[in-house]
């Protein structure tokens, strides 16, 4: 029987480190002391230290918000503006992540066996595409089978992975290049409204590039299902606006998230995203870092030990919310983990809970 496994995952970011930099910056835009103090409170315990951008923070005290001048207050970028850079950038940070595959795509031989590329990513657009320049960057062959799912959110590395074992399962020769790729940061908006700046606090920028095979090594993917969360459409919204695109992430998010996962775990049937056989089956947990209130609402969802999102939650400290990138970060950090079963999991908008069982060779 054919198996797909992810047999290794490069990541990379960008040079700069925004994070200080941009909780500097907000507490510009917040209005009075009630706000700024509640902002402050929220980015102490946020769970992150770093995130990463193209951008090179500007000096504050004159006025910048970025050194070149691209957000300029007042007058922040069209979202025509934003694509231009993420055509440009996006290219370059998937190159950077391909490369840190090594020798996996490390000769001419080992590209032209890529049959298939399919990226993930909802912070830009562009055609040709990345799935086409990263072939031309390559020097894939002509007639490598490319397929992008776009604007999925967060959710979106679940997806791409079962596409690509799909692909996999269809012909065990298949050499798929699984990318996810944001650029989070190119979104950043002129606000006053706390709830906007609080969302921001959580994303950076970030790219997972995966080789996945039938060879057996590293990851075997098993079973993906999914979940709608009833009644949760406008919880996390993701609009196309004319400065960017514009993010809403409600504040309800991890109470509902933690309601979903406590009703999994009491129904205990085949049907549910446990399969019937509880937490006490899965070793490693693969666990979207959308935050440290959403790590926070899986643990107490599913009454999982403090120390089963260790993972997930040095990822957000290290990059923040990486949006679909991020739960392939966690899974990169697993390849070196123990051998046994694991559950990935990550949410998106619609509100959807996407998730696989794996196991680490």
């Amino acid at each position: 029987m054919t198996v797909a496994h992810i047999n290794r995952i490069g990541t990379a970011v960008p040079d700069i480190d925004v994070h200080a930099a941009f909780l500097a910056f907000a507490r510009t835009l917040l209005r009075d002391d009630k706000s700024r103090s509640v902002f402050d409170r929220m980015a102490e315990r946020s769970g992150i230290a770093h995130r990463f951008s193209w951008f090179q923070p500007g000096r504050l005290e004159a006025g910048e918000v970025d050194a070149e001048g691209f957000f300029r207050r007042g007058a922040f970028p069209t979202t025509a503006a934003r694509m231009r850079r993420y055509e440009q950038w996006g290219l370059d940070l998937a190159r950077r992540a391909i490369a840190a595959l090594g020798d996996a795509l490390g000769t001419a031989a080992d590209r032209a066996g890529i049959t298939h590329v399919i990226v993930g990513s909802c912070t830009g657009f562009s055609a040709p595409g990345l799935d086409l320049q990263i072939a031309e960057l390559l020097g894939l062959r002509s007639s490598v089978r490319r397929s992008l799912l776009g604007f999925m959110g967060c959710s979106a590395a679940v997806p791409v992975l079962r596409a690509a074992q799909d692909a996999v399962l269809a012909d065990p020769a298949a050499r798929v290049l699984a990318i996810n790729l944001e650029l989070c940061t190119l979104h950043l908006q002129e606000t006053a409204d706390l709830e906007t700046m609080l969302s921001f606090l959580l994303f950076g920028d970030g790219c997972a590039a995966a080789l996945v095979t039938a060879e057996p090594s590293g990851i075997a993917l098993d079973d993906f299902r999914n979940a709608i969360i009833p009644d949760s459409a406008d919880l996390i919204t993701w609009r196309i606006g004319d400065q960017g695109f514009d993010m809403r992430l409600s504040g309800k998010v991890p109470g509902r998230i933690a309601g979903a996962l406590r009703d999994e775990r009491a129904r205990g049937d085949a049907d549910g995203l446990l399969r019937g056989e509880g937490t006490q089956a899965i070793d490693h947990w693969a666990v979207h870092a959308g935050g440290r209130t959403v790590l926070d609402a899986v643990e107490i969802g599913l009454s999982l030990p403090a120390e089963a999102l260790a993972h997930s939650r040095s990822v957000l400290n290290d990059f923040g919310n990486m949006s679909s990138a991020t739960v392939m970060f966690v899974l990169n950090r697993m390849l070196a983990a123990a051998s046994g079963p694991g559950m990935a999991m990550a949410f998106g908008p619609g509100m959807v809970a996407e998730t696989f069982r794996f196991r680490v060779l």
